[in-house]
């Protein structure tokens, strides 16, 4: 556990797998104490032991719950404050692109509900439960406990290549969070910050799903792993100041430096794997050809 941190109360929604767990387990190791939620009951207890198992001491609690729905809203807020206390830091992580990449008009109006209730209305809904238990908390005139949504910027969205509905939900939550913003700034609510969380491409399942060959070849030079992502994020969260800030795990120049040297790095060991053998061979032949053992 890494020492020298204050304790905070974190909640991470979609945090049974991927960068939700991978974020779950970084602020484990700060000594945070974490609620994660999730729709599948089993999958959630699964996360649990496991980060229970990882973590030595780890105080993280785990709830099924669906953000399509307000179903059950009120059991899981009652679940969150009894297992925290106080929420610091709340992580609207859950989403999906949904269940196939296609065409808008191939696309079944079931998945696109899914989709965008999923990202859009999950994360406007679970906003709206972060700041009603944020703002009965201690109130401070700078922000004390902040809240992240995952969207996309117009950038972001140009560049993916999931289908509409996820790109126009995404494009949604970024709005939320601006909105959002706002309306806490003129309403006098001063101890909340919202943020946008940006954390580029990570390799998880539902970014490699579906994928054509040479697709899947440009992400895994441009993506990183969900521990490598969640490392850099979690020191970031937990240092949040202000609000209305975009935190990204890499800015785009840095991210097109770290693929350019990712291709040049695999550009040369195959040179090198080529040439060593020849190269190897020619050492042989010029010892044989001046008398050297």
């Amino acid at each position: 556990m890494k020492q020298g941190n204050k304790s905070l109360g974190i909640v991470v929604t979609g945090g049974s797998k991927g960068l939700g767990y991978a974020l779950a387990r970084e602020f484990l190791e700060h000594g945070d104490r974490v609620v994660i939620c999730a729709r599948d009951r089993d999958g959630v207890e699964q996360a649990v032991a496991s980060l229970r198992a990882d973590v030595r001491s780890a105080e993280v609690y785990g709830i099924a719950f669906d953000v399509r729905t307000k179903d059950d809203l009120a059991h899981f807020k009652s679940f969150v404050f009894s297992r925290l206390g106080q929420v610091d830091r709340w992580i609207n992580n859950a989403g999906t692109a949904g269940r196939r990449k296609a065409p808008l008009w191939e696309i079944d109006p079931d998945d696109m509900m899914e989709t965008t209730a999923t990202n859009l209305f999950g994360s406007m809904l679970l906003s709206k439960t972060a700041v009603e238990i944020m703002s009965r908390q201690p109130c401070e005139e700078l922000p004390r406990y902040h809240i992240f949504n995952m969207g996309f910027s117009d950038f972001g969205a140009r560049f993916s290549r999931s289908n509409i509905p996820h790109k126009a939900s995404k494009l949604g939550v970024a709005a939320l969070s601006r909105f959002l913003e706002k309306e806490l700034s003129e309403n006098g609510q001063k101890s909340i910050g919202v943020h946008e969380l940006s954390p580029g491409l990570v390799k998880t399942g539902l970014l490699m799903r579906d994928t054509r060959e040479e697709t899947a070849a440009f992400l895994d030079l441009a993506a990183d792993d969900p521990k490598k992502v969640a490392a850099v994020l979690a020191q970031k969260i937990r240092a949040a100041h202000g609000t209305a800030s975009r935190i990204r795990y890499r800015s785009v120049p840095s991210m097109v430096a770290h693929m350019l040297a990712r291709l040049v790095w695999r550009k040369a060991s195959k040179i090198k794997e080529r040439l060593l053998p020849s190269l190897m061979e020619l050492m042989k032949g010029k010892g044989r050809s001046t008398g050297k053992p």
